[in-house]
């Protein structure tokens, strides 16, 4: 029995991981707006009231369906690393890894361009009708998720010892509020009010206010906040040391969002869409690519072949995105040969009947791989607990929550067949200190980066850092079907993966996709710091037949159950087989909810 219905109307359809986000998206589509409108104001409330998993200077990628154009493209919400960012900046600092909190780990924050981008190149709104609910409730309070309470209440030492702006901005009286306590973030909503003004001042063309609203970000004052902030600043970080950023002005005034042509695969009639090698987007079209060779559907769901033939068709995949994944614009990365089927066909030919337990990278077009080894890093103290919290680059609470990382997620379809789908994240109150006067602190997703050099993915000036972050688009005989998405680290394009498996080869609806019991391997190294691995390790949801349990452990997996409904909370719009649009909405963390009308 399903925890939700699943849902059908016709004029438009949001889910996003917080119902406010939902719900601000479908008042966008009553406005006149179109699907892009509402993805941009539902991501910009997703800033406000989710701050322990992303915020404006956070990073996204985005897919759009344009139907009018019958487009599919990519806007690129990952910014690049400083200018001084180099290998070298970092030994000199005698770093032997980029940190997974502080302010060396910044990036050209992204995400507040990117939607700009969307908002000028596809909507139909202005500037102000965007921006308006996330300044209501950046101004007038919010309800306090129970997560993002857990994770005040823990950094609450730091922020009043260390980080003092992210004392005042998240603390009450110097403590941590309650569990649905009514939060404000009266500095943010002042510097969404300033770019509104901006932008209305410079001209009344919503296309021109979204890039008046763009330069009062990148050129104007908030990029002098974080100027001043970080190259004047040594906050501490999770080496337990102060240190300075690399981030500067010139870098955010010397970068715009761009837009870019997705990867695609076919797989059983379906046209799937993806980001670049410079997310980790691809790894779910090598899964396709593999999976396309085995009648998965004539297996039984919940079966120990099944499972086997996902997480080893995983394993290969997510090995060729350590090997050979990073930013095109600055490293050679074989795509063309990586979603070959011929090379998918020789890769598939490495799957037995036994769980295979090392890292096995492919060749494609005849290239060695090679994979930078994963150090030892000197361990972090325990104590405080905030400085072992800092040690890990994942936005949770080590030991009281049980998914390992979590993002945000937003998707829209309206009755134009419009489509759009993003993972916003980055930028999160754990990331490092906020910064003063804006109400929210900079991403780290350089953490991402390899320090060796020699690899795709090697930190450079300039590069954007290979992110885990990776919404998905689908079309059917080229027509629009579904747009999708999760939070969850490395394991989005795992769980993504099995929802689409669910839908398309178990024959199951969107909704029993989005609940179906669903499994992620650790075969592979997180991509957040520290790097861990947990080659055998097969993580399932409780449920699984014992005898499925029995027979994976007899080829070699290590089942490990975790709660029922914990792994991922996947949000998906589509347009059903009637014309009318649909979502689902994931049951998993009681917060993802889809409004359709």
């Amino acid at each position: 029995m399903l925890h939700r219905p699943e849902l059908h109307g016709t004029r438009g359809a949001v889910a996003a991981t917080h119902w406010l986000a939902s719900a601000t998206g479908m008042a966008m589509l009553d406005r006149g707006g179109n699907a892009f409108d509402a993805a941009v104001a539902s991501a910009l409330v997703c800033q406000v009231v989710e701050p322990h998993l992303n915020g404006p200077a956070g990073d996204v990628p985005i897919l759009v369906y344009e139907a009018a154009s019958g487009r599919t493209r990519v806007i690129c919400g990952q910014g690049p690393m400083p200018r001084a960012a180099t290998p070298a900046a970092f030994r000199r600092l005698d770093l032997a890894a980029v940190p997974g909190s502080g302010l060396l780990a910044a990036c050209v924050p992204g995400a507040f361009g990117a939607w700009m981008r969307v908002l000028r190149d596809y909507g139909r709104l202005r500037v102000e009708d965007v921006l308006e609910p996330a300044i209501g409730y950046a101004a007038d309070g919010y309800p306090l998720l129970p997560k993002a309470a857990a994770m005040i209440e823990t950094m609450a030492p730091l922020f009043r010892d260390e980080w003092a702006e992210s004392g005042r901005t998240f603390l009450v009286d110097g403590k941590a509020p309650a569990p649905g306590a009514r939060m404000r973030n009266p500095a943010l909503a002042a510097v969404f009010q300033r770019i509104l003004a901006e932008a209305k001042a410079a001209t009344a063309d919503r296309a021109g206010q979204a890039d008046a609203a763009t330069a009062a970000f990148y050129e104007g004052f908030v990029a002098e906040a974080i100027d001043r902030f970080v190259t004047t600043t040594e906050a501490i970080d999770s080496t337990g040391r102060r240190h300075r950023g690399l981030l500067t002005g010139a870098d955010l005034a010397s970068w715009r969002p761009g837009s870019e042509p997705t990867l695609t695969v076919d797989y059983r009639g379906h046209q799937v869409h993806k980001a670049g090698p410079w997310s980790q987007g691809p790894v779910f079209l090598q899964q396709l690519a593999l999976l396309e060779g085995f009648d998965l559907g004539a297996t039984e769901y919940g079966s120990a072949d099944h499972l086997h033939t996902v997480v080893e068709s995983a394993k290969l995949a997510f090995a060729d995105r350590e090997a050979w994944y990073g930013d095109p614009d600055h490293a050679d990365v074989p795509v063309r040969d990586l979603l070959d089927p011929s090379y998918a066909a020789a890769r598939r030919a490495l799957i037995s009947p036994r769980a295979a337990d090392e890292l096995r990278p492919g060749w494609p077009g005849g290239r060695k791989p090679w994979i930078p080894p994963v150090r030892d890093l000197a361990p972090v103290p325990h104590e405080p607990d905030w400085l072992a919290q800092l040690g890990d680059g994942i936005p949770a609470v080590l030991r009281r929550t049980a998914a390992k990382g979590d993002t945000t997620c937003v998707s829209a379809t309206d009755r134009d067949g419009n489509m759009i789908v993003a993972t916003p994240s980055g930028g999160w109150l754990k990331s490092s200190p906020v910064v003063p006067g804006l109400g929210f602190p900079l991403g780290t997703r350089g953490q991402m980066a390899w320090l060796e050099e020699g690899h795709p993915n090697t930190l450079a000036p300039g590069k954007r850092p290979r992110t885990t972050l990776s919404p998905t688009l689908v079309l059917r005989d080229g027509r629009p079907l579904l747009a999708f998405g999760t939070p969850g680290g490395d394991q989005q394009d795992q769980w993504t993966l099995n929802f689409f498996v669910h839908h398309v080869d178990f024959g199951m609806g969107l909704q029993a996709a989005v609940e179906a019991r669903t499994f992620h391997t650790d075969h592979v190294p997180t991509s957040f710091t520290p790097r861990r691995a947990d080659p055998l390790t097969l993580v399932v949801e409780e449920g699984f037949a014992p005898g499925t349990l029995a027979e994976l452990r007899r080829r070699g997996h290590q089942p490990k159950e975790v709660a029922p409904l914990s792994l991922g909370k996947v949000c998906a719009t589509g347009v059903d087989a009637h014309g009318g649009v649909v979502a689902a909405a994931s049951p998993r963390g009681e917060q993802a909810y889809a409004v359709v009308r």
